[in-house]
């Protein structure tokens, strides 16, 4: 079921609450309305707040959720100059502003196309409207809910988009618990426009309904890779020493330092590895500095205890169901079994890549690496000031 946000489409004109308590309760009258016992929640640009603060208030009442191309913290969505222009535009000159909404967010799409959608915001709701919409939009901070929320997440986001940058939605993915972030290609910010297969592909997949005829391959390359590996130092030895709460909450704290890093530095998480995270990057220097900020981080906790290794390698891993495999990865988990506490280790080719990018490789000679018949040359990165 698809309902038009009050003050917009076929609904009345008139409202005067405009905030997010007030969108999140017009959601919970068309959830009652349906008469199930929960539902599949679908939220998309400035109403995935509302999907989020609706599942974690009520988490009994959905089932799945899916964030398609959204947000937690509106404040990042663009600069103040730029939220200042558009709601000024809004408002002095809503037709233009149709126009240029439009064209903003179906990038390519063909001109009559872009037209119909520019008369459609025209004749869907007021200028003033979505000034207060916007207004309402860039004031919006739910990160404090994504912790509470359980339900299986389904994060969709496009890697070019003009309206939502695709870090809200890799930071989203990250902060989330039980989310699965899946990253589409384009910049069209409607899901209905352009390449909206891969948005169905990727819901049915997750809701495990997908046909097999639209089924991504299963094994496919990743392309040229950055993988970076933390452990938890002596995690077992903590354990015996501290007993399991304690030595949990230093996993915690662990998680946490490694998921913000990664939701900054442009990582994504692959896996936890026992008291460890695997994670996959872009490139070699955004990997390097999300492993310093890694090592900073724990610095700054001042918790004795609570020490990381880190080690990186690059190359082309092979992707399955969500994992990445290969030989590429296998060296990476050696790399960062060889590192020591508070260490950063990386491969040769890491080095190469990141040349000219400010970054300092001390040579820390030859290892012999467990299922590598040649010795690997291991660089340790400084990262203290």
């Amino acid at each position: 079921m698809f309902y038009d946000r009050r003050g917009t489409g076929l609904s009345d004109r008139e409202r005067s609450d405009f905030t997010i308590e007030a969108d999140v309760r017009d959601l919970e009258a068309v959830a009652d309305a349906l008469d199930r016992p929960n539902v599949i929640l679908m939220g998309s640009f400035h109403l995935g707040p509302a999907a989020i603060s609706y599942a974690a208030h009520h988490p009994h009442r959905v089932s799945h959720l899916i964030l398609y191309n959204t947000f937690a913290r509106g404040q990042e969505l663009a600069t103040d100059e730029i939220k200042a222009s558009l709601i000024t535009m809004a408002r002095s000159h809503w037709g233009m502003a149709a126009r240029t909404f439009a064209d903003i967010t179906a990038p390519g799409v063909e001109p009559e196309l872009v037209e119909q959608m520019a008369h459609n915001q025209r004749e869907s709701v007021t200028g003033e409207m979505v000034a207060r919409f916007l207004e309402l939009a860039y004031g919006i901070d739910v990160t404090d809910l994504l912790s509470q929320i359980s339900v299986p997440t389904l994060v969709l986001h496009r890697r070019q988009s003009r309206v939502v940058p695709f870090r809200l939605g890799r930071e989203l993915s990250f902060l989330l618990p039980n989310a699965r972030l899946v990253s589409l290609e384009g910049a069209i910010h409607w899901p209905w426009l352009g390449d909206s297969d891969s948005v169905l592909t990727a819901i049915f997949d997750f809701l495990g309904e997908a046909p097999l005829a639209r089924r991504r391959p299963v094994e496919t390359r990743e392309g040229l890779a950055t993988i970076l590996f933390t452990d938890l130092t002596d995690s077992t030895a903590l354990t015996q020493r501290l007993g399991d709460e304690q030595a949990q909450e230093l996993v915690r704290a662990h998680n946490t330092i490694v998921r913000e890093a990664l939701a900054a530095h442009g990582g994504r998480a692959i896996k936890h590895t026992g008291d460890g995270i695997m994670a996959s990057f872009g490139s070699a220097s955004g990997a390097l500095e999300c492993a310093v900020a890694i090592q900073r981080a724990v610095v700054e906790r001042g918790e004795p205890n609570l020490q990381v290794h880190v080690g990186l390698n690059a190359g082309e891993p092979v992707a399955e169901d969500g994992d990445l495999f290969g030989s590429a990865v296998q060296l990476a988990r050696r790399i960062c079994d060889q590192a020591a506490p508070g260490e950063i280790l990386a491969s040769n080719v890491v080095r190469e890549l990141a040349a000219g990018k400010r970054f300092l490789f001390d040579d820390r000679g030859v290892a012999d690496l467990k299922g590598f018949e040649a010795a690997v040359r291991l660089y340790e990165v400084p990262w203290r000031e």
